[in-house]
C-alpha cells in the first residue's frame, strides 16, 4: 500500500527535527536560519588560526610552527569546503543506474 502525503511530510519533519533542530525550530517560529551544512564560522576561525600560525612559524624560523600552520590550514579549508563527499553508507549503496548481478 503506498505511503500517504501526510505520513511523508511527518517523517521528513522528523527527520529533520533530528539532524537540525536549530533549522527546526527557526522554521517553526517563522524566522528560519541558516542550516547546519551551511554555518562555517568555526571553519573560519580554524583557517585563520592557521594561517596565523604560518605566519608566526615563518617570521620565528620555527619548522613546528610551519607545520603545524600548514596542517591546520588544510583542516580549515577541509571544513569550508562545500563539495563534502557523501557518508559512508551513501557512498556503499548500489547506485540506481547500476544493473543488479
Amino acid at each position: 500500500m503506498p505511503q500517504s502525503d501526510d505520513d511523508r511530510l511527518v517523517d521528513l519533519a522528523a527527520r529533520l527535527e533530528h539532524e537540525d533542530p536549530r533549522f527546526a525550530r527557526s522554521l517553526a517560529t517563522g524566522r528560519p536560519t541558516r542550516p547546519r551544512e551551511y554555518r562555517r564560522t568555526g571553519a573560519w576561525w580554524v583557517l585563520f588560526a592557521g594561517l596565523g600560525m604560518l605566519v608566526a612559524g615563518i617570521v620565528v624560523p620555527d619548522g613546528l610552527l610551519i607545520a603545524a600552520g600548514l596542517v591546520t590550514s588544510g583542516i580549515g579549508m577541509q571544513l569550508i569546503d562545500p563539495y563534502r563527499r557523501p557518508d559512508g553508507d551513501a557512498a556503499r549503496r548500489p547506485s540506481p543506474r547500476r544493473p543488479a548481478p
